[in-house]
């Protein structure tokens, strides 16, 4: 299936996508662990199923050093043992924030405690707004057709024009 509109291609089209990769810039260089930022990408991505986005976040965490093992876990990450308490606590907000209609409470405050153990203002901050972020970067994969399988390690600043 081809893609059903290139964001790039119109002027509106444009300034959304490049004040996104804006956005997802200031959270790529915040404190929060980047190994983090891939698993959650990843995550978020698998369950809003947009594999535009899998692709990107897979290839660069494995581009970065990530396990293959932990790539493969990560839809699973709750039955194994290859993630710290930290990247839990942050799998499981993704999760939560991710499925907001399948909780009817949204994130639960026993999640946000987790988060709060490992993570100080200036990270958690910026996991919330990575988890807002590619969920809105999913949405629009999703909507326009996007397809993975061609994307290449490194060339997200390509992609977002």
């Amino acid at each position: 299936m081809e893609p059903r509109m290139n964001l790039f291609a119109n002027e509106t089209g444009a300034k959304i996508g490049k004040r996104i990769y804006a956005v997802s810039q200031v959270i790529q260089e915040s404190p929060l662990p980047k190994s983090t930022q891939e698993l959650v990408q990843l995550r978020a991505s698998q369950i809003n199923g947009c594999g535009f986005c899998a692709d990107i976040h897979g290839k660069d965490a494995a581009a970065a050093g990530e396990s293959a093992a932990r790539l493969n876990l990560v839809a699973t990450w709750r039955h194994s043992t290859v993630f710290t308490e930290a990247e839990r606590a942050a799998l499981a907000l993704t999760e939560e924030g991710t499925r907001i209609i399948d909780g009817y409470q949204g994130v639960s405050d026993e999640t946000w405690a987790h988060v709060r153990k490992h993570y100080d203002d200036v990270q958690a901050i910026a996991l919330v707004s990575l988890v807002a972020m590619i969920n809105a970067t999913n949405r629009l994969g999703v909507i326009l057709n996007n397809q993975g399988g061609a994307y290449e390690p490194g060339d997200l600043a390509a992609v977002a024009g």
